[in-house]
């Protein structure tokens, strides 16, 4: 209880400091990327590159959070061959990646360090033979602030990792244009709101939930400015899931009357799932169809 009062109170005071931020960012604009010529006869690739969720983690049935080939890039994959029977899929992602630990290692093990130096390496080798990246990357920088020893420290590593994940962020897709081209279509995404949960604990949880959801939209709007700034489409995710739904009213068994919001949350994601599957933030085969629908989206311009 006391680290949900602390959490909440640090949600409040880092929203302010991430708006601030947000309206910073959100003036640039979006570009149009043309569509690549493709090759005849050579085959295409489609570069998956970020955290978890771009390999599809989900928990087993001990709760061990592992990569499956249900995540959203495979399904994504899947619908592109429908057009593309020539597209292979490359998996650069890894499990509990910064931003940070994109750009320097540390985490997964890579032949060139790092998971942003081997996706240059890969566009390097590759070069006019890659039609597609989609990168999910930035939702794990504020995890360690939760573990903080007072709400001071909590709000104090906030502010700091919020402008830290957009400086990377800056970097690696500096590094992966350059990489892959200016013609290159490359989409990024948006988060959804695990904490969406905590308001099935009462009025606590609820202002938990709501506080959470306000972080999440400047969060989001801070990565989207990066994007934007190189030319990147945005999959909506955070739409996708209805996060900002706390109007609607759905009815889920086993869950009563709750937000729309919450209900996507409890059954798209491992959330709201009993032990010990749950509680895990990472979605469930539908709801990486759901992403994997957002991007699909956002690469036809929808």
């Amino acid at each position: 209880m006391r680290r949900r009062v602390a959490i909440a109170v640090a949600l409040a005071a880092a929203v302010a400091v991430v708006v601030s931020l947000a309206v910073a960012v959100s003036a640039c604009s979006a570009h149009t990327q043309p569509r690549p010529a493709r090759a005849k006869t050579r085959p295409s690739y489609y570069l998956a590159l970020g955290d978890s969720l771009s390999v599809g983690v989900q928990p087993d049935a001990a709760g061990k959070s592992l990569p499956t080939g249900q995540g959203y890039a495979n399904q994504l994959y899947s619908a592109l061959r429908l057009t593309d029977p020539r597209l292979r899929l490359v998996k650069l992602g890894c499990s509990g990646e910064t931003t940070h630990t994109m750009i320097d290692g540390g985490i997964c093990s890579y032949p060139a360090g790092s998971q942003l130096a081997e996706a240059a390496s890969f566009l390097r080798a590759h070069r006019g033979q890659v039609s597609l990246i989609t990168i999910d990357i930035g939702a794990n920088d504020p995890d360690s602030c939760v573990t903080q020893p007072s709400i001071g420290a909590v709000v104090s590593c906030v502010s700091r990792s919020f402008p830290d994940a957009v400086t990377n962020l800056t970097e690696i897709m500096r590094t992966i244009r350059a990489g892959a081209g200016s013609g290159v279509r490359i989409i990024g995404m948006n988060y959804y709101v695990p904490a969406l949960s905590e308001w099935r604990d009462g009025f606590l949880g609820q202002q938990l939930a709501r506080l959470s959801e306000r972080l999440v939209v400047a969060y989001n709007n801070l990565l989207a400015g990066v994007y934007q700034q190189f030319g990147v489409r945005v999959a909506n995710v955070f739409g996708a899931f209805h996060s900002g739904d706390f109007t609607d009213q759905v009815r889920v068994p086993g869950l009563g009357t709750v937000p729309r919001n919450v209900a996507a949350i409890c059954l798209w994601t491992w959330e709201c799932a009993a032990a010990p599957r749950g509680p895990n933030e990472h979605a469930r085969p539908v709801g990486y169809g759901v992403i994997a629908l957002a991007f699909l989206l956002a690469d036809q311009g929808g």
